[in-house]
């Protein structure tokens, strides 16, 4: 029988559950690091993930991933980005469950953790140094969403939220590396992060050993200039230099 806004029944057909999963990253002593929650109930109690959960049913995606990520660790107010969705039967042993990711990168000294009644301890960790086993299939959104960090570094300003309002070039040029993981050729980024024409120099500076250091800012009115940062074309010149 063909169906009808009068006889259709929505208990016809499985109905997975859908949850949200965030992953936040930051810098912290000059090492990159994401947020993690120790989950203190089944399944996999005991264990680290990403902070997240099921959404309400009256709530959009991010309002659920922003309602959990406050509820799970505080962190609130902040700038989120949907990442993917994963969708592996057997991702979770409770059910069918789809879990859409959100990403975000935040400066952890203006944001205050705390643990929720559904773990047990919330923590930043060293992406090089993560959990030997994180909870589902976390390992895999963690690696999603560094490898999405990356690739957005060659054309959006993503960096500066980890900055000061005023900085160095070198504290700027080390954001990147940390992201990426790998070092930059010091010549080849100033030049390029200079032609960008995304920042503009202030009157301060910074006294230290040496050179007074020259400090930048983010240039707010650069109108619809395009950012690019080609740093593997960087990389590649180097290696082939």
């Amino acid at each position: 029988m063909e169906e009808t806004a009068e006889t259709y029944d929505a208990s016809r057909y499985e109905r997975p559950s859908v949850t949200v999963d965030v992953v936040i990253f930051t810098v912290i002593n000059g090492e990159l690091h994401v947020l993690m929650v120790l989950r203190r109930r089944w399944p996999y109690e005991g264990y680290w993930a990403v902070p997240g959960g099921f959404i309400n049913m009256d709530e959009s995606l991010e309002q659920a991933a922003r309602r959990e990520l406050e509820e799970e660790t505080g962190v609130r107010n902040i700038y989120l980005e949907q990442l993917y969705t994963f969708g592996s039967p057997q991702r979770d042993p409770r059910t069918r469950v789809i879990s859409v990711a959100y990403i975000a990168i935040v400066r952890a000294d203006v944001q205050e953790l705390h643990v929720s009644d559904e773990s047990s301890d919330v923590r930043w960790f060293p992406v090089r140094a993560l959990p030997e086993k994180l909870a589902f299939d976390h390992e895999d959104i963690v690696s999603y969403a560094l490898s999405r960090l990356r690739s957005k570094l060659e054309y959006t300003t993503l960096a500066f939220q980890l900055l000061p309002e005023v900085f160095s070039i070198l504290e700027l040029k080390h954001i990147y590396e940390q992201i990426l993981g790998e070092s930059l050729d010091k010549g080849n980024f100033y030049r390029k992060i200079k032609e960008a024409g995304i920042l503009e120099e202030t009157s301060m500076v910074r006294e230290g050993r040496g050179r007074p250091t020259r400090l930048w800012r983010f240039k707010r009115d650069r109108g619809d200039k395009q950012f690019v940062f080609r740093w593997r074309e960087d990389r590649l010149d180097d290696e082939n230099g």
